[in-house]
């Protein structure tokens, strides 16, 4: 019960700093955090399969594409069309 709970909550608070963060590389750590605790509580449903591949997609794929988009991208371009 701990152990669903103390997932649950950390699935919970890395989805609302996804939302909050305002660095992307922070919100990029945050929701491969998230997608690790819901893979975690997928393994405690049973759901072997179903946690292996969302680990393999989403946190394999899709943050490492998001985190290679950003450091590609220069960043003194971004901060002057913000001024």
């Amino acid at each position: 019960m701990f152990l669903f709970l103390f997932l649950a909550s950390s699935a919970l608070i890395s989805a609302l700093l996804v939302i909050a963060s305002k660095e992307v590389v922070h919100s990029v750590i945050a929701l491969a955090t998230c997608f690790i605790s819901i893979a975690a509580l997928f393994i405690m449903l049973s759901a072997e399969f179903v946690a292996i591949v969302q680990i393999l997609v989403y946190v394999g794929a899709v943050v490492v594409v998001i985190l290679f988009g950003i450091m590609l991208t220069k960043r003194e371009i971004m901060e002057s069309e913000k001024r």
